[in-house]
């Protein structure tokens, strides 16, 4: 198991029945013991796209995933474009978070964003100080390093298997497991 930093992807247990994390990933962008965690979910879209949600963007229908259960009303994105931005914050290596929004835009509309090197995200995930550590300790959340190739280039639904995949031996059982054994 890793431990829980920025870049941590958290898996949810095959059985955790919480609707907004069942059979979730979230790719943690800020983690500390004292203040709480934040971060995204990166397996589950939205059914709105980008220009949907945001005027200005009329040509860009890019998916747009949800990104957890707080505030769904801010966008923030994950990306691979580093050299654009000199506010964005690296997640991973080859991932990287926000930057000047209005810069984006311009980029998009000359044609420098490829639509699979980038994910918006509506909404985020959140734990206060202590919470999550509880949930580690009651065993709802697996966790493995994340990788670019898991957060951005696997597609959505197999984003959770795949994580699992990672962690090898019994995990990779629990990825066939169903949502409800009591139906097997």
């Amino acid at each position: 198991m890793t431990s829980l930093s920025t870049g941590t992807l958290l898996i949810a247990e095959p059985f955790l029945k919480d609707p907004s994390f069942m059979r979730t990933v979230v790719l943690l962008c800020r983690h500390n013991d004292a203040e709480g965690t934040f971060g995204f979910t990166v397996n589950r879209y939205l059914e709105k796209t980008l220009n949907e949600l945001l005027e200005g963007v009329d040509p860009f229908k890019y998916p747009v995933y949800d990104g957890g259960p707080v505030q769904k009303d801010t966008l923030h994105y994950l990306h691979e474009y580093p050299e654009y931005f000199e506010d964005c914050e690296k997640l991973v290596e080859g991932v990287y978070w926000g930057g000047d929004f209005a810069k984006l835009k311009e980029l998009m509309w000359a044609g420098k964003i490829e639509e699979q090197k980038i994910k918006f995200i509506l909404g985020y995930s959140g734990w206060s100080a202590g919470q999550l550590a509880e949930e580690m300790k009651e065993k709802s959340w697996l966790t493995v390093e994340g990788s670019r190739e898991l957060i951005m280039h696997t597609t959505p639904k197999d984003v959770w298997k795949k994580s699992l995949y990672t962690l090898g031996g019994e995990y990779k059982m629990m990825a066939h497991f169903p949502t409800d054994p009591t139906l097997n």
